[in-house]
């Protein structure tokens, strides 16, 4: 009984070791590692052509997931964006033409930010009563994060301070300015109880009547630290996450 036909593949007439145009085919768009052969120049077949390596390539696209290592001394590329996080260099970086900020515009931008780290902070609104002008207000600055309230106590001699402060402001650092009203009334703090209401006494009788302004420290959060060893906010000793700093 013969065999059943089997597929027919034609071989090549002769053996054909010559280089053929690369560049056709199907696209292939993940990141694959180049093939590596698993014989050596010894081990190769004899009668197979000598295989192709790669001195010269052209890609569409390279991803490099660590680091270009070598002994070149020109890396030329034709007109293109090159964009990256950061650039760190151990020599000299040269270019007869370079299109972006010039070294005077980097160090100027470099000493506004140093500016703007010890700047004053505020705001600036159209003016609310001058046609034409405008406001600016710098806010008050300190080196602790406090919260105040203010007001006017007539008649009464208990300041009620906010019910949330019980949980915002450390108890312990409250202070109070009084400014009498008309009269001078020989104002006195008679006592803070519980982080929640203030007492004051008139020394010489007369009856209450000033503004107040009480000032606290807040508990929620960490103390800053004004002062520290370092050269950028990064030497912090403190938690940075707290803050929103001008980094420089």
């Amino acid at each position: 009984m013969s065999e059943p036909a089997k597929e027919f593949i034609p071989s090549p007439k002769s053996k054909d070791c010559s280089k053929h145009p690369g560049g056709w085919g199907i696209p292939m768009s993940d990141y694959e590692f180049i093939w590596y052969g698993n014989k050596g120049e010894d081990d190769y077949p004899k009668d197979a052509c000598v295989p192709y390596y790669h001195r010269s390539a052209q890609i569409d696209s390279l991803q490099v997931n660590l680091s270009i290592l070598g002994t070149a001394t020109a890396f030329n590329v034709p007109s293109c964006t090159i964009t990256c996080t950061a650039v760190t260099a151990s020599g000299t970086i040269a270019a007869n033409s370079f299109t972006g900020p010039t070294i005077s515009s980097l160090q100027s931008g470099i000493a506004a930010a140093q500016s703007t780290a010890s700047s004053k902070k505020g705001f600036d609104i159209p003016h609310p009563t001058k046609q034409d002008n405008r406001l600016r207000y710098i806010c008050v600055e300190g080196p602790t994060a406090d919260v105040y309230t203010r007001g006017r106590l007539t008649g009464k001699n208990v300041i009620k301070l906010p019910e949330y402060w019980k949980g915002l402001v450390d108890p312990e650092t409250i202070t109070v300015t009084l400014t009498q009203i008309k009269t001078s009334q020989d104002l006195i703090i008679e006592g803070i109880e519980w982080g929640t209401i203030i007492k004051v006494r008139s020394g010489n009788g007369t009856d209450i009547d000033c503004f107040y302004h009480v000032q606290a420290e807040r508990i929620d959060v960490e103390k800053n630290i004004p002062e520290y060893e370092g050269l950028t906010t990064a030497d912090y000793p403190g938690d940075n996450r707290e803050y929103r700093l001008n980094n420089n």
